[in-house]
């Protein structure tokens, strides 16, 4: 029996690692509607389903949490870490995220709070070697801890952040994300209105998974 457990495991497959743990934030603060939380929410639900971004997500073991947030202490996990092991694994999140309910209304944008919150959920997830916050919003902070700070922290962490400005308007929102969100290895793509979120969500997700030399 011995004899037999040692050939067993000579013969295993190494365990495959985890190799992104990645949180998908949503901003759900006053200045939503509710035409603009379903241009998100759907949005993230279809990009989830493009080839590229499946066949990633598969091949890394990439765990996905979606976060929605707003006022200073507004910041809940819509849907907790998931593993994504097979394409199943992630049309179940699609599908998931398209039924999603809105969690907040009428509340502040708490930037800084947002990404404090979205730290402290890694701890659940010690085995996946990168750990990334992805913040997607239409405005600038006006409630909660400071967001600059919360930045650097998760810098000191080794956490990255990335943003999908919604600029409806000009690029103020999108300069504000550069200055005060993203972290030094981190970017900030801009969504030209909720119509063009869609679109922006695919291009973030791609830009994330699929990196030089992956």
């Amino acid at each position: 029996m011995l004899r037999l457990g040692l050939l067993l495991s000579l013969f295993a497959r190494p365990a495959l690692a985890c190799k992104l743990a990645l949180i998908l934030s949503m901003d759900v603060s006053t200045s939503i509607d509710g035409g603009e939380y379903a241009y998100q929410r759907d949005g993230l639900a279809e990009a989830l389903l493009d080839t590229e971004v499946i066949n990633v997500l598969v091949r890394d073991r990439v765990a996905l949490m979606v976060v929605q947030w707003s006022g200073a202490h507004d910041q809940r996990a819509a849907i907790p870490w998931r593993r994504m092991h097979s394409q199943g694994d992630v049309e179940a999140l699609s599908n998931a995220v398209r039924a999603m309910r809105r969690e907040f209304v009428n509340s502040k944008t708490a930037v800084g709070s947002a990404i404090s919150y979205a730290i402290d959920q890694f701890g659940d997830v010690p085995d996946c070697q990168r750990k990334v916050i992805d913040v997607s919003g239409d405005g600038a902070s006006n409630a909660g801890v400071e967001t600059s700070n919360q930045s650097r922290r998760a810098a000191r962490l080794g956490i990255e952040i990335n943003g999908v400005a919604i600029d409806l308007m000009g690029n103020a929102i999108s300069e504000f994300y550069r200055r005060y969100v993203t972290t030094p290895e981190g970017f900030v793509l801009t969504s030209t209105g909720f119509s063009d979120y869609p679109r922006t969500i695919r291009a973030k997700l791609l830009r994330e998974l699929v990196r030089p030399g992956s």
